[in-house]
């Protein structure tokens, strides 16, 4: 019994210390990516993003539109390299919430319909980053190693 005890508590400390940011990594990289075609997509066919917008009834489209393809295209920027990825992920989170209750919500009756749309893996990689941060293997880590544990050092030194 030990044996197995010594083995699951090895298997966490692999899971925590390596496998989840490299897991976070490839979800920051992945849906990032996602992320920065979509909001390209939208912002390079603005006057279609428009009329999408203006047929759902969404106030101001054009200004919408242009906020959503910016939220998309630079946000997504930001979750790839990993910078201020909690942040940033507020409003992609909001975003892929909008998209829901206009373009989706006709399509929506149970919790089967709400993870086969679209917006659902967008909406869950901007909560798993909200969530658990962007990993060791982003900006947003290397600038915790560094730049944010000197600050923190030297006011703990105080």
């Amino acid at each position: 019994m030990k044996f197995i005890i010594k083995i699951y508590a090895l298997l966490i400390t692999i899971c925590q210390r390596f496998l989840s940011h490299v897991f976070l990594l490839a979800i920051r990289v992945t849906w990032g990516y996602q992320f920065f075609l979509t909001g390209k997509g939208k912002l390079m066919n603005i006057d279609k993003t428009t009329g999408f917008f203006n047929d759902l009834g969404i106030p101001a489209p054009k200004f919408h539109a242009y906020l959503a393809g910016s939220t998309e295209c630079f946000g997504g920027l930001l979750l790839l390299v990993g910078l201020a990825s909690r942040v940033v992920s507020i409003p992609l989170a909001v975003t892929m919430i909008v998209a829901y209750l206009t373009a989706h919500k006709d399509n929506v009756h149970n919790l089967d319909d709400f993870v086969a749309q679209a917006p659902f893996p967008f909406l869950m990689t901007a909560l798993i980053v909200l969530f658990f941060g962007a990993g060791i293997i982003s900006i947003d880590g290397l600038l915790g190693c560094t730049v944010f544990k000197k600050k923190k050092s030297q006011s703990d030194a105080q």
